[in-house]
C-alpha cells in the first residue's frame, strides 16, 4: 500500500461505526469503541516474497522492510500533522509497567502498550487517532500500527 492508501484507510477508520463485538478483518481488529490496523507488519510479505528459505535474503528483506516502515511512519506523521496539528507524543512506559504489575489496560490500548515505547496521538472530533511504531530491540522487526478510538489513553 502507498502512503495515500494508508491515509484513505485512516479516514475510513475515522468514519466507520464501531462494532458491538470484537471482529478481526485483514490486518486489523475492531471492537466496541475502536478500530486498529497494522499498516506494515514484519513477516507479512516475507512468506509470500521469500518462500525459498533464503535466510540471508530474508535478513536483507527485513532490513529493507524496517527502513520502509520507518519511512512510512515519518511520512504519515508529517501528513497527519499537516491535517490535525502537532500530535501529543505519548510514552507508554508507565502504562507498560502498570500492565506488567497486573493492571488491566483497556482495548485498543493493550497491544500498543505491550509492544511499543511511544505513540503519536491526536484528538479529532471526539475520537483519538494514534500512530504507533513497534521496533524490535534486537533484530530488524518493525510494525506500524494505527488506532482510532473513543477510549481515552491509559
Amino acid at each position: 500500500m502507498t502512503t495515500a492508501d494508508h491515509l484513505r484507510l485512516i479516514d475510513g477508520m475515522r468514519s466507520q461505526e464501531f462494532p458491538t463485538e470484537r471482529v478481526r478483518s485483514g490486518s486489523g481488529v475492531s471492537g466496541p469503541g475502536y478500530h486498529t490496523v497494522s499498516l506494515l507488519m514484519d513477516g507479512e510479505l516475507l512468506d509470500e516474497e521469500h518462500a525459498d528459505g533464503d535466510v540471508d535474503g530474508d535478513e536483507a528483506w527485513r532490513r529493507e522492510h524496517r527502513a520502509q516502515c520507518l519511512a512510512e511512519h515519518d511520512a504519515l506523521l508529517t501528513l497527519l500533522t499537516l491535517r490535525w496539528g502537532e500530535p501529543s507524543p505519548i510514552s507508554l512506559w508507565s502504562a507498560h509497567e502498570r500492565m506488567m504489575a497486573g493492571e488491566d489496560i483497556p482495548e485498543p490500548w493493550a497491544d500498543p502498550v505491550a509492544s511499543c515505547e511511544y505513540l503519536q496521538l491526536w484528538r479529532v472530533e471526539e475520537r483519538w487517532i494514534a500512530l504507533a511504531l513497534h521496533l524490535e530491540e534486537e533484530g530488524t522487526g518493525c510494525e506500524l500500527i494505527v488506532l482510532v478510538t473513543e477510549t481515552d489513553p491509559p
